[in-house]
């Protein structure tokens, strides 16, 4: 692991970026991703996204499905071709959206210290297939890594909160499920195909799909009157 780890520092330090964001970029690069997301949840369980190295990372944290399973679980989800998911994978019901944004394989691990649980690490990739046991490794090590990253911002926090440096980008998750459950209603559909057509509106508009989901739920935007596509 020492020598791993110091390969991954390495990437850090030549990545170009500051902050969180030279995480996401090096997780991707030394895994050989397509792209890295990296989530941290809070103690009621909220979560917010705090770097993605491109915009299908952003829109796959947006999901939330795969990091979000990888925190709770205490261990890796993994699915190699979301265009035939898997129940064991984790993302039977968001593979569309997920997709149709760009990835076909998507990879979380969770971000932890001991039994303390502070997020998870999104990896996708736009091929299928699986990781090689090379990858999966380092994927292991760069979430050791993103866990220091994310103590360190975290220092200082009372107990029970999520430090302020952290809450750079807003809770999409709520707001999220919120607009899902509203755009179901509109359009006649279950919540999970309601959030592909979320996740599909944010993809044509440009829009984050935060942005398209407090639309949804300050009214200002119904999925009952869009025009055909």
């Amino acid at each position: 692991m020492g020598q791993r780890l110091q390969r991954i520092m390495r990437e850090l330090e030549q990545s170009g970026e500051t902050g969180t964001k030279q995480v996401c970029l090096a997780a991707a690069q030394v895994t050989f991703m397509s792209g890295a997301q990296l989530v941290v949840v809070s103690p009621d369980r909220s979560q917010w996204l705090l770097c993605a190295s491109d915009l299908v990372s952003r829109a796959l944290a947006d999901l939330e499905h795969n990091v979000g399973d990888a925190s709770r679980l205490g261990r890796p989800v993994l699915e190699p071709d979301l265009a035939n998911p898997t129940p064991a994978g984790g993302w039977p019901a968001y593979a569309p959206a997920g997709t149709e944004v760009g990835a076909r394989a998507v990879f979380g691990f969770p971000v932890r210290v001991g039994a303390a649980h502070l997020g998870a690490l999104g990896l996708y990739r736009a091929g299928p297939g699986a990781l090689s046991d090379e990858q999966h490794a380092d994927a292991l090590v760069m979430a050791d890594v993103a866990a220091r990253v994310v103590l360190e911002l975290q220092a200082g926090a009372p107990p029970g909160t999520v430090a302020s440096t952290m809450l750079i980008k807003p809770n999409f998750g709520s707001v999220v499920h919120q607009a899902s459950g509203m755009v179901s209603v509109q359009m006649g559909v279950n919540v999970a195909d309601a959030l592909v057509a979320l996740r599909a509106h944010s993809y044509r508009s440009g829009h984050g799909l935060d942005e398209v989901a407090q639309a949804v739920v300050a009214r200002i935007l119904r999925f009952d009157r869009l025009p055909e596509v």
